[in-house]
């Protein structure tokens, strides 16, 4: 049985018994609906966090480069809005100017995944700021580097007193910048509307797709309001997917390498497949750009499966259809808005 997973074989189909593990905080970042009888998808609906004054202040922080040693990089840096969340290429640079270890994954919707990061070594988003934060890899400052140029930015004094109560300081800044990042739903995807009652929503051959998608046992990691983001799992249960590789990578040991238990080697946490359309490339170490390789291997390392160009070709037209909305605009990949 699938590591991380509770679940039992039914007609050679994996069906899960629990459907998602939703963390505490997200259950109140949003108002989910019931779920519609028989699907195991639920759709995404409301806004997030509603203080307003604390989510602007969180995206100025998110956009500032003075989050930074020297002032070289934002939080945006890696994850753009004006995309789709992320930075469109296979792994970030990393502040010494070499690659980071992973593909920086999307940050839209990111605060439903019951942990944070591919390897989920963060159970909270202010948990993850803060490694972020202080990695020399990454941000690569300190809180006594980076408290001093907030509190001399006569702005960033106002609003922190008038919204905290004091000068800027460590557990304000984390808050601010979670409140922000738990705001980046994306909602009203065609699939959510689908879910909804509005039938029309999606095409035939996109309802196809997710009958197809439910069938070869795909829902089994990826349900719940994220469509995933709600457990670990092996990456490679029929097929080894780092076959052929020379050397493998820290990241590629996935969980193993931060806890050193055998089990957990090349576990890492299921991503959400929410806005998956648009967030290429795919997998911890960006392996493919494309979305129907990227069907494939996991058919293939995960299923056992070898699926046609058909059958890939209608879930890769499933998967479009879960491409939400960020303050009312649908969200377009890297690829899109350089071609613009």
């Amino acid at each position: 049985m699938a590591y991380g997973q509770i679940g039992k074989l039914r007609a050679g189909l994996l069906v899960p018994l629990c459907l998602a593990a939703a963390a505490p905080f997200a259950l109140a970042l949003v108002n989910q609906p019931a779920v519609p009888i028989g699907e195991p998808i639920a759709p995404i609906t409301g806004a997030g966090p509603s203080d307003q004054a604390k989510i602007a202040l969180g995206e100025s922080l998110f956009n500032d480069v003075r989050l930074s040693h020297d002032d070289v990089i934002a939080c945006s840096g890696c994850h753009r809005l004006d995309f789709s969340g992320d930075d469109g290429r296979a792994r970030s640079m990393a502040a010494d100017g070499g690659q980071l270890d992973f593909n920086a994954p999307t940050v839209f919707s990111a605060a439903l995944n019951f942990r944070m990061n591919w390897r989920g070594n963060f159970r909270t988003v202010e948990e993850q700021n803060e490694a972020v934060l202080l990695d020399d890899r990454l941000m690569n400052t300190s809180w006594e580097e980076l408290l001093p140029k907030l509190r001399s930015d006569p702005d960033y004094s106002r609003r922190f007193v008038t919204l905290y109560g004091a000068a800027p300081g460590r557990t304000d800044v984390l808050d601010a910048l979670a409140i922000f990042q738990r705001s980046l739903i994306t909602p009203n995807a065609r699939f959510d509307r689908y879910l909804k009652g509005e039938r029309d929503a999606i095409t035939a051959d996109e309802e196809h797709g997710y009958q197809l998608f439910k069938a070869f046992g795909c829902i089994a990691c990826h349900q719940g309001a994220n469509v995933g983001g709600n457990l670990f799992q092996k990456f490679g249960i029929f097929r080894n997917p780092f076959a052929g590789q020379k050397t493998l990578s820290q990241a590629d040991l996935g969980r193993f390498a931060i806890i050193g238990v055998e089990r957990d080697r090349h576990v890492f946490r299921v991503p959400s497949l929410r806005n998956v359309a648009v967030t290429a490339p795919y997998f911890h170490d960006g392996r493919t750009a494309s979305l129907a390789d990227a069907v494939k291997i996991m058919a293939r390392s995960q299923l056992g499966r070898e699926l046609d160009q058909r059958d890939t070709d209608l879930i890769v037209k499933f998967l479009a259809t879960l491409t939400g909305e960020y303050r009312g605009q649908p969200l377009t990949s890297a690829a899109d808005r350089l071609q613009q």
